[in-house]
């Protein structure tokens, strides 16, 4: 099973970055946390990797109640997103993960419909892009 769900969009870069948190939160996602991967390798291991960016995205009501049915779902919080540069210049793949696939090992089946609501939430921001 793939574990993500992607797209290949027309931009820069930056540009992507915020068209993705726009489209996240029209889905009623707040972004948590924020890593640049390109800076954290360059800071941490004096190395020069492509832009790629790791945002934590959150729904909280659907958050709550996962967090409500499985004591332990923290631990596959918040959704990951990832902006990062194509080789083909101006391309950015944007990719999410899919919560059906990760909640597979949960074994827990409360989880299961609140896993396919977020899959399709993130879905349609990723399709919006």
């Amino acid at each position: 099973m793939k574990y993500y769900i992607e797209t290949t969009i027309e931009t820069d870069f930056d540009s992507a970055v915020e068209k993705v948190k726009e489209e996240l939160k029209k889905e009623g996602f707040g972004v948590l946390s924020e890593i640049d991967i390109h800076e954290k390798l360059k800071e941490k291991l004096d190395v020069d990797f492509r832009k790629y960016k790791i945002l934590g995205a959150c729904n909280p009501p659907n958050a709550f109640e996962a967090l409500k049915a499985e004591e332990h779902i923290g631990l596959m919080l918040p959704c990951n997103v990832v902006v990062q540069e194509s080789s083909q210049p101006g391309k950015i793949m944007v990719s999410a993960i899919d919560p059906v696939a990760s909640m597979m090992a949960v074994d827990n089946s409360s989880i299961e419909p609140i896993a396919h609501l977020i899959k399709d939430k993130l879905a349609r921001a990723i399709e919006q892009l």
